[in-house]
């Protein structure tokens, strides 16, 4: 049953931060042992033409995709199309990144699962970079660019170092994508659609918009009040130490030519997410098998990683919290987490049994300003089974 104190809890943060112009629309679900216990829409999915934000809005996902993406892989691993620790080169035989100096190492399955495969993403590096002077795309920009010609690029920059030396957020799941194309003989899209969300009949989610009438307007930080989006905008990433920016283009994902990026390309509603994530969280619900569930939820690159501040480690598809002792958040050991560039946040806390999807059209704010943390309190506000 809905708590009536958690409900006065997250409509005061969303009403908060819709007021105070943070964010321009939001959607906030939280599941708990399988039950909705809070649904809400506020704001609006188009400021210009009034458009109320509704719980069926269809959002970009950018990074939401990865965790989809990496489910399908491990769905093929366990019908035996791909190996976890094979080398990519025998899927992509023309893929052969090499290191600065000149040599080609192996890449493997797991390495671009758990991004430690010296891959990096253009947005984080300054003009001046090999990502830039190739032209690389993220899977959020230049509409109609094919993946041959995003992998040629991409394979003709040094690998940052040798894979599995360290962990680096990567167009690691891009190159997965490219991966189960190849094995598959088809787009990536029908893949998924087999294998993930088709299973679970997530309707609205794929590497296109299922009803352009519900897609939302993008906006990005701006001051006193969000901007809208437009195509090519580059909007700079808050970060100590990074000089980059992530490029937009919105358009792209209505392009049916864009290659489908695995690591960023699809939209979808936040009840698709939820639906995703408590498959996952109950042990995969005959999409993937326990043991598999289990490999994915395990911490692949250490907790001294820090992939999302002290204790968190990565998986597959997600941030892990491997060591909530060193850790600032109220999340429990084994916590999953997430979020994407257009504005969203996701967690899955197996301990409390807790599943909490916020996707919202502002980007940054929505996945890593204020908003997500006010959120994350306002839930953990509740009385959950969190151990002393």
């Amino acid at each position: 049953m809905p708590n009536s104190s958690l409900t006065q809890r997250l409509d005061t943060v969303i009403q908060h931060a819709i007021d105070q112009r943070s964010i321009v629309g939001a959607v906030v679900l939280v599941s708990q042992n399988g039950q909705l216990i809070y649904h809400n829409a506020s704001g609006q999915a188009d400021r210009e033409a009034g458009t109320p934000m509704q719980e069926d809005t269809i959002f970009r996902f950018a990074s939401v995709t990865k965790p989809i993406v990496s489910a399908t892989v491990m769905r093929l691993v366990e019908e035996g199309h791909l190996e976890l620790d094979a080398p990519i080169s025998r899927y992509l035989p023309n893929f052969r990144p090499r290191l600065a100096d000149g040599s080609e190492p192996d890449i493997t399955i797991h390495h671009l699962l758990t991004h430690t495969a010296g891959l990096n993403y253009r947005f984080f590096m300054n003009e001046n970079s090999d990502y830039h002077r190739l032209n690389v795309s993220d899977g959020m920009d230049q509409p109609g660019l094919s993946i041959e010609e995003n992998l040629r690029r991409i394979a003709d920059a040094p690998l940052l170092f040798s894979p599995g030396a360290q962990w680096n957020y990567s167009l690691a799941t891009d190159v997965l994508g490219a991966v189960i194309e190849r094995v598959e003989g088809r787009r990536l899209g029908e893949v998924v659609r087999e294998y993930v969300t088709g299973p679970l009949k997530m309707e609205d989610t794929g590497f296109h918009v299922s009803d352009l009438t519900r897609l939302a307007k993008p906006y990005a930080d701006g001051t006193p009040a969000p901007v809208v989006m437009s195509e090519g905008m580059q909007v700079p990433l808050d970060l100590p130490g990074v000089e980059g920016a992530v490029r937009f283009s919105p358009s792209r994902i209505l392009n049916p030519a864009s290659y489908h990026s695995g690591g960023a390309g699809m939209a979808g509603t936040a009840g698709d997410v939820l639906r995703f994530l408590e498959a996952i969280r109950t042990d995969g619900a005959g999409l993937l098998t326990p043991q598999t569930i289990q490999k994915m939820m395990q911490d692949h690159v250490g907790s001294e990683v820090q992939t999302q501040g002290p204790g968190w480690g990565f998986g597959y598809g997600w941030a892990v919290l491997s060591d909530a002792s060193q850790s600032d958040t109220p999340h429990n050991q084994g916590t999953l987490q997430w979020g994407g560039v257009y504005g969203h946040y996701w967690f899955v806390d197996p301990v409390s049994k807790l599943t909490v999807v916020s996707l919202t059209n502002t980007s940054f704010e929505g996945m890593s300003g204020a908003f997500p943390f006010a959120v994350r309190d306002a839930v953990y506000g509740h009385s959950v089974d969190k151990p002393a």
